[in-house]
């Protein structure tokens, strides 16, 4: 394998760099879920525990707390089975989410699972080098 200081500059550059931009296009895309869709996902999870105990707080509660906010839901959404049996939702809510906010969550969730794994790549090649 060549080591990373043979490669361009800019090659370097432009593969260090991406999981940072990824990152920060991935944390602009939460915020935007979190302002723009937040009351539809709240009203098709209605009848959901998590929804019912934070439901009027979501969204209200600072920049971070959007982040994390969207990261839960998402992950309900996504890997529903687990928070099932921990009763924080809903299966029927599940069965009728709307397709495109979950297309909304799969985009979310793959911009910042991509990111990290770039993340770990760079810093293992600079690492490494």
């Amino acid at each position: 394998m060549t080591s990373i200081d043979t490669w361009s500059p800019w090659v370097a550059i432009f593969f260090l760099g991406a999981p940072i931009l990824l990152s920060a296009a991935g944390t602009a895309y939460s915020l935007y879920l979190s302002h723009c869709h937040i009351d539809a996902i709240k009203e098709a999870l209605k009848n959901s525990r998590y929804i019912y105990l934070w439901g009027p707080s979501l969204g209200k509660r600072g920049f971070i707390w959007s982040l994390f906010e969207i990261s839960k839901i998402a992950g309900m959404v996504l890997w529903s089975r687990a928070y099932i049996q921990m009763g924080d939702i809903n299966p029927v809510d599940l069965e009728h989410f709307p397709r495109r906010l979950k297309r909304h969550l799969i985009i979310n969730t793959t911009l910042m699972l991509t990111a990290f794994i770039g993340g770990i790549i760079a810093a293992l090649l600079v690492k490494f080098r």
